[in-house]
């Protein structure tokens, strides 16, 4: 086994554990992050209900035509600012923060400090 897949199936296994723990509500749904080599992903979801309630990336054609590298910081940080006006749009203000079995460092963290900073809470 190679150590990629290794720390992969780690990630999912934290992934999994913290999952156990936190589901996302009407009243407080979950904000869901997934990180790739080249983007970053996420999406607010009613677990309830079970549906995105509003999702935003680096991948999307907006992201793309203003040159945003979804792979560093400073893209992560205007995809959380993203999700965050389009939160507000919707009247999400709480929410609960899954990080994807990822660790809160590097892009994961400026993307959960731009959505505090737009006004979401968690």
């Amino acid at each position: 086994m190679s150590a990629q897949n290794k720390k992969h199936e780690m990630r999912e296994k934290r992934h999994r554990r913290s999952r156990f723990y936190f589901s996302g509500t009407t009243q407080r749904p979950r904000l869901s992050v997934f990180r790739s080599i080249k983007h970053i992903y996420c999406q607010i979801i009613d677990d309830v209900k079970g549906c995105t309630l509003t999702c935003a990336s680096s991948n999307e054609p907006t992201m793309r035509e203003a040159k945003v590298n979804g792979g560093n910081k400073d893209g992560a940080k205007k995809v959380g600012i993203l999700i965050a006006k389009r939160a507000c749009e919707k009247g999400i203000t709480n929410v609960v923060f899954d990080r994807g079995g990822n660790q809160y460092h590097g892009r994961i963290k400026e993307l959960a400090d731009a959505a505090r900073e737009g006004g979401l809470k968690f």
